[in-house]
């Protein structure tokens, strides 16, 4: 298990999940901000990164997109890699894990039923106006956390935000974390000198200056990130249960804004899953930010897509992609409800010969 399971940060085991009931809530939007030329690639054009997070979720629940006419794919100098949703939607399937999905500001809605919790997209952080209603988006947040611990023993939260490391990077620049040249991406050259620039634009058109929001959590997602870090954040809040964060570094910053407002949360129902790719990304850096708000455990799944047939999945192993819809966390309790990576791997390979 440790050669697919690694762990970084906290000591703290790995979750027993062979006997629990296990829910999977993947929370999507979008901003303006990855409309920003070379800065996401997840979308083929930026504009067609609107329609990524509820064709992700379709790609789920319906087995292809339907607000695309093919699958959301990463294209960077003829390097095709497809959605992490397909490894997400096979971890689930093989392991009977129920997915629903949250919109916290999906500019295009999934055709799917999904609960809301906010509506409206959020905007260009280069404007300093980012989210214009972050507490009311965090209490709703709360509210759904509430509802699902009584449902289920342990929630995984996934999320499909394009251009969310940028974000990421505002939310904890603007609290005076380092995140600098940290953050992850989903191309293999991580543009970073882009991403702190348009992070400086923003922090200058609000007024406030590097660190200035470390006490105010919400005003930093509001000039600087996106709906989706607060809903999460909101959802943790209210749940009752263990909370399995899914994800890269985006997830770091909901653990900034978690520290600020409930000062007496417990973190020892909190942990990060992601993928291999974003753990030993030699670009960014999610064990680092990490230690600098909780010890928080951050567990590695490797899919091992080394053994592919899959060239588009081989091409996670050159820095595409690396995470998303909760891939990495998909994985890692499909894996502790006894399915194995192989299994993983060749369910994944299945759907991509399907889709393309």
């Amino acid at each position: 298990m440790r050669d697919i399971i690694k762990q970084f940060g906290s000591s703290r085991n790995l979750p027993e999940l062979e006997n629990a009931d296990i829910l999977f809530l993947c929370v999507i939007a979008s901003t303006g901000t990855s409309h920003i030329p070379a800065i996401t690639g997840a979308g083929v054009t930026p504009e067609l990164t609107d329609y990524t997070p509820a064709a992700d979720v379709e790609l789920v629940v319906h087995g292809e997109p339907r607000c695309l006419k093919e699958i959301p794919r990463t294209i960077i100098d003829g390097v095709v890699a497809p959605t992490p949703a397909v490894i997400t939607k096979a971890s689930l399937e093989l392991a009977n894990i129920p997915f629903l999905v949250a919109d916290a500001g999906a500019a295009i809605k999934p055709d799917i039923p999904f609960m809301s919790i906010n509506s409206e997209p959020g905007g260009n952080i280069e404007t300093g106006k980012a989210v214009s209603n972050v507490e009311e988006i965090f209490n709703r947040g709360e509210i759904l956390g509430e509802t699902i611990s009584r449902i289920t023993d342990h929630l995984f939260i996934g999320e499909s935000t394009p251009a969310g490391t940028t974000t990421a990077l505002g939310v904890l620049t603007a609290m005076g974390y380092d995140g600098n040249y940290k953050v992850s991406g989903s191309m293999p050259n991580n543009p970073h000198e882009l991403k702190q620039n348009i992070v400086a634009s923003g922090l200058k058109a609000s007024g406030f200056k590097v660190g200035e929001l470390k006490s105010k959590p919400f005003k930093a997602v509001e000039i600087v990130g996106d709906p989706m870090i607060p809903a999460v954040a909101g959802i943790v809040a209210g749940c009752t249960i263990p909370v399995t964060l899914a994800g890269g570094t985006q997830m770091t910053a909901v653990c900034a804004i978690i520290k600020e407002v409930l000062p007496k949360f417990d973190w020892c129902n909190l942990s990060i899953a992601t993928t291999r790719f974003v753990a030993e990304d030699e670009t960014s850096d999610i064990n680092y930010i990490s230690r600098q708000i909780a010890d928080t455990p951050i567990f590695a799944v490797d899919p091992q897509f080394e053994k592919s047939q899959s060239d588009g999945l081989k091409n996670y192993l050159k820095g595409s992609v690396k995470e998303g819809v909760g891939a990495g966390g998909a994985m890692m309790a499909s894996i502790l409800k006894g399915v194995s990576v192989d299994d993983i791997r060749m369910k994944t390979e299945q759907f991509c010969w399907e889709l393309f």
